[in-house]
């Protein structure tokens, strides 16, 4: 019972992930598919670059509410709290969610990167870490407005927190941290190809004027 209850869970899980925020808003209330322009990624920035922050703040909001959604199912599970299967359910949820985003059932399997899904999915499991690694984003992305090197700064800060500042000993959560830092550089080689060339682009929350 207790394995068939886990692989319901994932599946809701893997459904929450795939709700297309920056599809459904673009389509419904500006007539646009943001896959068809700038990244084509169906995520908050693309949809800031597309459509502007009124559009992007809601598709953030609702893709970093749904990863963190789909982690506390685990509840439901029974699990002890601090439990090794309690642990490994959420892994797996977070792996749903994030693979929603990216490859959702509800918009043909085409969608974002899924970093604020994956952002939200991993405050349910190490959230203090979270909230120091959205301080690294926001201090990067702030000084270079490359949301992909904030990103990616915050996803190699997520193990340094874990370990170096938390003092994290289970090889388990060190290994979920690391493995999460390389994910986040792994979907975003083009874009480390794109800034070591000097043609990435950068991102302004306004309209500059000119």
């Amino acid at each position: 019972m207790g394995m068939v209850l886990d692989i319901g869970l994932i599946a809701v899980a893997y459904l929450l992930g795939s709700i297309p925020s920056a599809v459904w808003i673009g389509r419904r209330f500006y007539g646009v598919d943001v896959r068809q322009h700038g990244s084509k990624n169906a995520g908050a920035t693309n949809t800031l670059r597309v459509l502007g922050l009124r559009a992007a703040l809601p598709v953030f909001a609702i893709d970093m509410l749904k990863g963190l959604a789909a982690v506390m199912l685990s509840h439901l599970a029974g699990y002890p709290a601090g439990s090794d299967a309690m642990f490994n359910l959420k892994v797996a949820l977070v792996a749903a969610a994030v693979i929603g985003h990216i490859l959702p059932v509800f918009a043909g399997f085409k969608g974002g990167k899924g970093v604020a899904t994956l952002a939200g999915a991993v405050l349910g499991v190490y959230p203090l870490a979270v909230l120091l690694c959205l301080v690294v984003f926001a201090v990067v992305f702030g000084l270079t407005r490359y949301v992909s090197l904030g990103s990616m700064s915050a996803g190699v800060a997520f193990p340094v927190f874990v370990i170096g500042v938390f003092g994290e000993r289970s090889l388990a959560l060190i290994v979920f941290s690391v493995v999460i830092a390389l994910l986040l550089l792994f979907t975003h080689r083009k874009n480390i190809r794109r800034l070591l060339s000097h043609t990435e682009s950068k991102t302004y929350l306004f309209k500059r004027k000119g």
